[in-house]
């Protein structure tokens, strides 16, 4: 989570200037592709919506040629299948801030057990931002994923039974 698409030095929640909140992922190539990535993007992502602030733009931030001609056919391809207008920007990302601390895994570090656990695991605040189980535990945490995708990764994700068992009750609701 952080701060990306503008010109504005040190950008902060209350700063931002004109960059817009969003996160940057490492991936693997090996083992995703950038297009797949944004197929996932696409297709978890209200592509028409207007953008009601520079802070919540929707948008596809770039970090090279490549990177941008794919972005650009993705979008176009996008439009075709909707038959309409895609609001989402294709922007280069100049810079990327890390958000301040409170806002890193900020679903996950609202629910009390489930924190605890990762902080069992994770007890270095940056370790606990880098970590990819605590990152899929906030997106279960918020309702993203369905059960049967946290069957097959529960026990890859490091939790105790009592935060395996407050999981799996969110997340089956």
């Amino acid at each position: 989570m952080g701060y990306a698409g503008g010109e504005k030095k040190a950008p902060t929640y209350r700063a931002m200037g004109d960059h817009t909140e969003t996160v940057q992922m490492d991936y693997d190539p090996t083992r995703i592709s950038y297009k797949q990535l944004l197929d996932i993007f696409w297709a978890s992502h209200q592509p028409t919506s207007r953008n009601w602030s520079r802070q919540y733009m929707n948008v596809i931030f770039f970090h090279d040629d490549r990177q941008h001609k794919l972005a650009l056919a993705s979008k176009t391809k996008m439009e075709q299948e909707m038959g309409r207008k895609v609001k989402t920007g294709v922007l280069p990302v100049r810079s990327f801030t890390m958000a301040e601390d409170y806002h890193q895994k900020y679903i996950l570090k609202g629910h009390r057990v489930l924190k605890e656990e990762v902080a069992r695991i994770y007890p270095k605040h940056s370790d606990f931002v880098a970590s990819t189980a605590a990152a899929r535990l906030n997106g279960y945490v918020d309702g993203q994923g369905s059960n049967e995708q946290l069957q097959r990764e529960i026990d890859q994700l490091g939790l105790g039974e009592n935060g395996r068992r407050v999981l799996e009750g969110l997340v089956t609701k």
